[in-house]
């Protein structure tokens, strides 16, 4: 079933909250709740990658999550800060301004601007199928990648050391240097934290664990005073709602350029990782979503962060799979955790003062750990090894070169990986089965179907990359023929399209069979290729009649024109043929 609805890409709000399943209500609350629970400490580890104030976290969870709950489509896609999107701008603008000041986090507000118009623009022009174009294998070794290098950068802080400087590796062999520094009572609390939160998850991953052990460090630190043996704290969170307004930074044609990779970088994680995420739970529970809808929810989502003073926002699969487990089914959960956040920031943020930065570490150190996919990195390895090395050579660009510059090597390797699956289009030739119509042989076996017909099926779409494959398996089958070719049949049920340089190598495959006394017809061609072939003059070129619809035609019509070929020990009876295909 396709999930893509046509007719959702009129603009509408509260698709993914219509319609509302009375007995369900409470169950999505619930939902909403317990994701309130599970995502307040997370987004608030994510302020660690993007270097913003921790109170922006908790930002990210209110006017953007509540502006693609009532616009996107999807009744699924959690929307709110995101560990890969907050290293790319963190990688993006470093060296620009100070971490967590106020430069700095108006940048960050300037980024989720520019990355909504990016959205906006992919939006109009219907650019929700680009989503496609970053495979699995990239992003799971990009992922993998941000993994690393997120736990890795997280290593100083539970250590509650100042480590400084750009680069994962600088950053770790920073870390080995100041060791004799480690302040062991903040190193103490992290580590406790870290059981906390492995332990209750393994109990279930429905108890708000990583919650759990944030108030609990947050008691101790005030109970006895952790600030007195050097741990380093928070300290006074501000309350209350987020400032509207546009970003304090003087815009100018410069710094947008400079900031535009960093965008771009943003944009397309965001366009992959939520369109993926919903993808897979509209698939889930047999839903239609519309793409380009999503896109408006991200757009506005991430004007909303970027007006509110916060960074940008993405589609969440861990924020997802929680509201999935706690077992919400539409957005009314995302606009419950949105009040929730709402209670926190007027009411509660005064405790946030005594949490120690050590415990955030360790709540972001679990959140890169768990990013590296090593299951997947193994089952691609078994499965497809070459693009184990693609998904390799990502997630090391990623933790050596940088965040920003994986991106764009991920953008290209997926391009590769799908040229490469069409260069390397594995034809075969189709002879007749007696009891199963038609069956498959490889291009070696150079198996006709009667003496002088050979009937070759191309497996892919005909363009530039295979164009010589396709020139090169023709020629060779027509030259070692035994015995000599009158019939040369190209099958392209599996074509749907031509591109021009596939087009002018049928053009010159015709007149070589044909110097050769070889008729080259075609099968099973579709109505768009037969366009294109009009369009091109080759169907004038091959003849009207050398098209047919089927491979029982192909057999008809070549055995009653050459009729010397048909015999008794072929066995092969044409009208058995044409019941028996599977066209």
């Amino acid at each position: 079933m396709a999930n893509v609805d046509p007719k959702a890409s009129r603009f509408s709000i509260f698709q993914g909250i219509l319609p509302i399943e009375g007995p369900r209500v409470s169950a999505d609350v619930i939902a909403g709740i317990t994701l309130a629970a599970l995502a307040i400490p997370e987004v608030m580890g994510y302020t660690k990658i993007s270097g913003t104030p921790v109170i922006t976290g908790l930002y990210t969870m209110l006017i953007p999550m509540l502006l693609f709950s009532l616009f996107g489509s999807s009744r699924h896609l959690v929307v709110g800060a995101d560990s890969a999107t907050a290293a790319i701008l963190a990688s993006g603008i470093t060296g620009m301004a100070a971490p967590r000041s106020g430069e700095w986090l108006a940048l960050a507000g300037l980024l989720a601007l520019m990355a909504a118009v990016f959205l906006l623009l992919a939006r109009i022009a219907r650019l929700g199928f680009l989503a496609d174009f970053l495979s699995r294998t990239v992003l799971v070794g990009f992922l993998s990648g941000v993994g690393i290098q997120v736990a890795v950068g997280e290593i100083p802080g539970m250590l509650d050391l100042s480590v400084k400087g750009p680069g994962t590796i600088h950053k770790l062999a920073a870390t080995v240097a100041q060791l004799e520094q480690t302040n062991f009572t903040a190193l103490m609390v992290a580590v406790t934290v870290l059981v906390v939160v492995v332990a209750l998850r393994n109990v279930s991953k429905k108890v708000p664990g990583a919650l759990l052990a944030v108030m609990g460090a947050i008691i101790a630190s005030w109970a006895f005073n952790l600030e007195s043996y050097g741990v380093r704290v928070l300290g006074p969170v501000p309350s209350g709602l987020p400032k509207l307004g546009l970003p304090e930074v003087a815009i100018d044609i410069n710094l947008i350029e400079k900031l535009l990779p960093t965008a771009f970088a943003m944009f397309v994680v965001i366009l992959s990782q939520s369109a993926a995420t919903a993808r897979a739970y509209a698939d889930r529970y047999n839903e239609r979503f519309d793409e380009n809808m999503d896109l408006v929810g991200l757009c506005l989502g991430n004007i909303g962060a970027g007006l509110t003073g916060t960074f940008v926002v993405n589609g969440s699969p861990t924020k997802t799979q929680m509201v999935e487990s706690a077992g919400g089914k539409s957005q009314i959960s995302q606009l419950m955790a949105s009040f929730v956040v709402l209670m926190v920031l007027l009411f509660f943020t005064g405790p946030l003062a005594y949490m120690p930065n050590s415990v955030l570490s360790a709540v972001v150190f679990l959140i890169g750990v768990e990013l590296i996919d090593i299951k997947g990195m193994k089952k691609i390895g078994t499965e497809r090894p070459w693009e184990f090395w693609v998904a390799l050579i990502t997630a090391a660009v990623v933790v050596f070169v940088g965040v920003e510059q994986s991106i764009l090597l991920a953008i290209v390797l997926s391009l590769v990986v799908h040229t490469r699956h069409g260069y390397l289009v594995r034809n075969m030739l189709l002879v007749p089965d007696e009891t199963q119509g038609w069956r498959q042989q490889p291009i070696g076996s150079k198996m006709q179907v009667m003496p002088g017909l050979l009937i070759y099926r191309f497996m892919h779409n005909m363009y530039y990359a295979n164009s010589q494959v396709l020139n090169h398996e023709i020629v060779e089958l027509a030259r070692s023929a035994d015995p000599p070719l009158s019939w040369f049949c190209i099958d392209a049920a599996a074509v749907n399209d031509v591109d021009f340089t596939a087009s002018e190598t049928l053009r010159t495959l015709q007149g070589n069979l044909a110097s050769q006394g070889i008729r080259l017809v075609m099968c099973e061609v579709v109505e768009e290729v037969r366009q294109e072939f009009d369009r091109s003059r080759l169907t004038d070129l091959f003849g009207r009649d050398a098209f047919f619809q089927t491979l029982g035609a192909v057999v008809i019509a070549y055995s009653q024109r050459n009729p010397s070929h048909w015999n008794g020990r072929d066995r092969l009876n044409p009208n058995q043929l044409s019941e028996g295909e599977s066209s």
